[in-house]
């Protein structure tokens, strides 16, 4: 019940509350060049993606942590949620600056990605890590996918991004590492198709 509640007041946090970070923001003193109106728009619709993708994160290494059945894979899916919120703290901090706000969706998307990650951590340990290599690989072509689309005068989302993505391609790897297994091809489209829905009402809403 105690890790329940943690993880409800955890839930509330990533969804409302502005979130603190541990790393300076790899953007640094960069003041970047003035961006038109246009530009600002998709820049700071596809923060909102990004940030919401780090909502998603937060909830999925939590419903993990749950119920991982391995003591060292539980905290390795609670040091990796940990490491996600300054991930959480960039976008917001761009966001910021952009004159936008994150997706009024957010409680949703915790909410379904924490069911999903207590799901897989339940399939067994291999699987759940095995999840976690699937979601960065896709996490991180979806970064790739945003410094092509972001102006190249926006080097403070593009410095942002940039690093987000050499995270979750690390986060991948450990995943791999600690003995992740391939998920089947059926799960890997599932997955897919539920990021493209997130994305495209994230990118609105």
């Amino acid at each position: 019940m105690d890790r329940l509640l943690d993880q409800l007041d955890q839930g509330l946090k990533t969804s409302f509350a502005s979130t603190g970070t541990n790393v300076p923001n790899p953007a640094g003193d960069d003041s970047g060049a003035e961006l038109d109106p246009a530009e600002e728009a998709h820049a700071a619709g596809l923060m909102r993606i990004n940030h919401a993708g780090e909502v998603c994160a937060q909830a999925l290494y939590n419903g993990q942590a749950l119920t991982a059945r391995d003591p060292a894979i539980r905290d390795h899916m609670l040091a990796a949620a940990a490491e996600e919120t300054d991930h959480l703290a960039w976008c917001e901090q761009r966001l910021s600056e952009l004159g936008s706000y994150p997706s009024q969706l957010n409680p949703l998307w915790y909410a379904g990605s924490f069911a999903i990650g207590a799901v897989a951590g339940l399939s067994g340990d291999r699987w759940s890590l095995g999840f976690v290599m699937e979601t960065e690989r896709q996490v991180e072509a979806h970064l790739e996918d945003h410094l092509e689309q972001l102006p190249d005068s926006d080097s403070r989302s593009r410095a942002i991004v940039q690093q987000m993505a050499d995270d979750e391609a690390r986060h991948g790897e450990e995943a791999r590492e600690a003995g992740g297994s391939e998920l089947p091809e059926p799960v890997r489209m599932a997955m897919q198709q539920t990021a493209r829905i997130m994305k495209w009402l994230a990118y609105r809403f």
